[in-house]
């Protein structure tokens, strides 16, 4: 892993050369702030209460994490530059773990600009810390899966349209079980049900979301993070082989 670090940077500096990067992220940024305050009426409710806002963020990454994904192997199009990558020892997982942790830097930077709704928070009430670094702690590892999503994609295809699209449609599945688990609730069996929550990410983020912590929510997410980027490491070993 001597070479990640270097895998790490550039992506992070391609990022940040990007203009698209600002755009994705001061969309993700509007779009949470007006649907928060206006859809849901945040001034109207306890406004020391940020439920509001972090519930739109497994909608809202569907919108943001599509479009980090694009720019993930962007640079692998660059005849010049894959031929510099092949002199180097370098293996699948550095650039898949580097190019994953540099993404999810982005995002944490994206979730961290919310920081003017947690200020106004705390002018206009006395909210709970705990609660808002649960929500923070619950909105990063969704990101995180969701991304790592996103690079498995990214390892089936280099086409960033098909990127965005392949990436928008398998997070609409994933966060559409909720609906699947509605639907089913008084028709399968109770062990079929259970077993759909169990997979279900946004059950598990809304129980984090409301301040319940637990080992077993986030292992879930770190799970994810795992076998998907395990899978796209796999690919891309077969498509060199």
């Amino acid at each position: 892993m001597k070479l990640l670090p270097l895998i790490f940077k550039r992506q992070l500096a391609s990022y940040a050369s990007t203009p698209h990067t600002y755009l994705s992220v001061a969309f993700f940024l509007v779009l949470c702030a007006t649907l928060g305050l206006y859809t849901h009426r945040w001034m109207e409710r306890d406004s020391s209460d940020l439920q509001a806002f972090f519930e739109l963020h497994p909608w809202l990454y569907l919108l943001l994490i599509p479009s980090l994904s694009m720019q993930l192997w962007s640079d692998e199009r660059n005849i010049g530059f894959c031929d510099m990558m092949k002199t180097l020892p370098l293996t699948s997982a550095e650039r898949v773990i580097g190019k994953f942790l540099a993404a999810w830097v982005v995002c944490s930077i994206a979730l961290l600009l919310n920081f003017p709704i947690v200020a106004a928070a705390h002018f206009l009430g006395t909210p709970d810390n705990g609660v808002i670094a649960s929500q923070f702690l619950a909105s990063w590892l969704l990101a995180g899966s969701y991304l790592s999503v996103g690079c498995f994609i990214c390892a089936l295809t280099h086409q960033r349209i098909i990127i965005f699209l392949l990436t928008l449609g398998l997070l609409l599945t994933i966060s559409g079980l909720s609906s699947v688990l509605d639907a089913l609730e008084h028709q399968a069996p109770i062990w079929i049900v259970d077993s759909i929550m169990k997979l279900d990410p946004i059950s598990r983020f809304s129980s984090m979301d409301n301040g319940k912590i637990t080992l077993h929510d986030g292992l879930y997410f770190v799970s994810m993070i795992v076998a998907f980027l395990s899978a796209t490491i796999v690919t891309l070993n077969y498509k060199n082989s």
